[in-house]
């Protein structure tokens, strides 16, 4: 999947999510409703309700007579079905919940209509439009994602180094793009350094069809504030032709089957909120996309990675460690704003 911001297919969602079929579904929702009511009648209020704080007696009475392994694999099967793709099952509020009460607290505020599961999976399967904004958000959950400005040092670091060189054209990458926001926080630093849509070039990868799409087209259906404001701020973007120059792939760093025939390396490339982090932390994937992404960079180029998704007690491999990848892969290591930075 390849996504240029001005040439997206107005139905081209729709090759990512299709309608389901109700009556696929008949049974879970039966068995739902059977454990439901007994988990009604059996505990105290309240049940799950919005804004509700989950006490350890709360999850415990969910667990006992409405377990969460239950509903998870009801809501597991819907997002097989709905979606064209094999889906990201980890990215969900389903993945490890400690409960459904847990979960039920972490949905959108218009899918809390009901604390019974059989009742939001029925709702699903009888609305393709809730279902789309189900989907987002639980693939694009709102604590994955900061928007603009997430590493402001990084990026500051990034307008001084080219400051300093007498840099005409510019290829970039974010190998770790998410939803885009670090693509245009690069873009809107080189167009107001001057750099011609001409003379540029941006490239976003990740593993998540969805966000592919949402970064594309600068949409979100679960989140239209985000979006509004997104929009709002990248506009000079599609303005100047920048967006023109901008590029969104599914693509997996760590199996990467070729990077070598990319045709074009890159002079900046970008890893935030990935490597060491809870999602790529073991050795050998590390050693495999750390090595597959140095391919990649132009003669005096530069790669940056830093973390404020998993800075704190998720950050399973410390950047002392990812320096030293860098530099088995021959790059100069040093500080970088929030994380660290290699140069060939």
């Amino acid at each position: 999947m390849r996504l240029c911001c001005t040439a997206v297919e107005p139905g081209y969602l729709e090759l990512l999510i299709r309608a389901v079929e109700p009556d696929h579904f008949r049974n879970s929702v039966q068995r739902l409703n059977t454990l439901f009511k007994i988990y009604a009648e059996n505990c105290p209020v309240p049940l799950p309700a919005p804004g509700l704080i989950i006490t350890p007696e709360i999850r415990n009475q969910s667990e006992r007579y409405l377990p969460i392994a239950e509903v998870t694999s009801s809501f597991y099967s819907l997002y097989r079905s709905a979606l064209t793709y094999p889906p990201i099952l980890s990215s969900t509020p389903f993945h490890k919940a400690l409960s459904w009460a847990d979960v039920f607290v972490a949905l959108p505020p218009n899918m809390q209509f009901s604390a019974n599961p059989a009742r939001l999976l029925e709702a699903l399967c009888a609305d393709h439009a809730l279902l789309r904004e189900f989907l987002f958000a639980s693939f694009l959950p709102s604590r994955f994602y900061k928007g603009l400005g997430r590493y402001p040092k990084q990026m500051e670091f990034i307008r001084s180094w080219l400051a300093d060189r007498n840099i005409e054209t510019l290829c970039c990458l974010d190998a770790a793009c998410g939803t885009g926001e670090g693509i245009y926080d690069l873009a809107l630093i080189l167009s107001a350094l001057g750099l011609s849509a001409e003379n540029v070039c941006f490239d976003g990868w990740t593993i998540e069809p969805l966000e592919v799409w949402a970064a594309a087209t600068r949409s979100f259906p679960h989140n239209r504030q985000r979006e509004k404001e997104l929009r709002a701020t990248t506009s000079p973007l599609m303005e100047n032709g920048y967006m023109r120059r901008t590029v969104f792939t599914c693509r997996d760093i760590v199996r990467a089957t070729a990077p070598l025939n990319m045709p074009r390396r890159f002079d900046i490339v970008l890893c935030n909120g990935l490597l060491g982090g809870p999602i790529l932390h073991e050795k050998e994937d590390l050693e495999l996309a750390v090595g597959n992404l140095a391919e990649l960079l132009a003669p005096n180029g530069i790669m940056l990675a830093a973390d404020s998704f998993h800075g704190g007690w998720k950050q399973q491999c410390p950047q002392s460690e990812l320096r030293v990848l860098f530099e088995i892969n021959r790059l100069k290591t040093f500080e970088a704003g929030e994380g660290i930075g290699g140069l060939t």
